[in-house]
């Protein structure tokens, strides 16, 4: 079946080429110019993977990816904007986006983060297939189960995006030992760390402990490590 992409530029130029390079990859695009008319379409399907400008002439990308993260869905959220600025960038993840791409862009590095972000995504999926044994992690009432891509806390589900259950994997794969910001970044996103990476992780860390009800000066589960990096410890 073949991926359903949600994109959303005001610019019709550059939603009219996003949606050629898609298609070209046989994936199912639908495409508006406007928040209004998507957000219409966000209320009645779900998507693979949404591509959201930030500045639109009505409903921001902001607010979209926000109601898409209310509606507790959990496909990646990549932005385009032709902002650079940190808090920008903070602002978009802070509200549960995955990847952030200014413009002008190549149309081949979008569309790797594209693959990349959906390659995460297929695996998290809970009606994905994974060979090999059934592994799980249990910590003080957090159970992860990485064959069904499913987290519990205390027996209710925790709804997380593909970045927030691969950052906790990550840490409770390692626990017991501190997880370098930079070694975090790079497993995550594939990619070099630089020095604001560390925002990034920042702000993910952060919406998982909300999720987890873990947000204390001594949070249970993820404790920082200043200067360094991220820990579960050993009970």
């Amino acid at each position: 079946m073949n991926e359903k992409i949600l994109v959303v530029d005001d610019e019709k130029e550059i939603a009219d080429l996003i949606e050629l390079y898609l298609q070209n990859e046989d994936m199912d695009v639908y495409k508006f110019y406007s928040g209004e008319d998507a957000l219409v379409c966000i209320n009645s399907m779900e998507f693979d993977l949404a591509i959201l400008d930030i500045m639109l002439p009505d409903i921001s990308g902001l607010s979209l990816c926000q109601t898409i993260r209310n509606k507790e869905y959990t496909y990646p959220v990549l932005f385009l904007t032709a902002k650079d600025g940190e808090i920008d960038k903070l602002t978009g993840f802070t509200l549960g986006a995955d990847d952030y791409i200014t413009k002008p862009f190549l149309p081949l590095e979008l569309m790797a983060r594209v693959k990349a972000q959906l390659r995460r995504y297929k695996k998290y999926n809970v009606n994905s297939v994974i060979s090999g044994s059934e592994k799980i992690f249990k910590y003080a009432g957090l159970v992860m189960n990485l064959k069904t891509y499913e987290c519990q806390l205390d027996g209710k589900s925790l709804s997380l995006t593909p970045t927030e259950f691969s950052i906790l994997r990550i840490l409770l794969e390692n626990m017991g030992s501190v997880i370098r910001s930079e070694d975090l970044f790079h497993e995550v996103w594939q990619e070099e760390y630089y020095t604001k990476s560390n925002n990034t992780i920042t702000v993910h860390i952060r919406h998982l402990r909300e999720k987890m009800k873990d947000t204390g000066e001594n949070p249970r589960y993820i404790k920082t490590v200043w200067g360094i990096g991220y820990k579960i410890e050993k009970i």
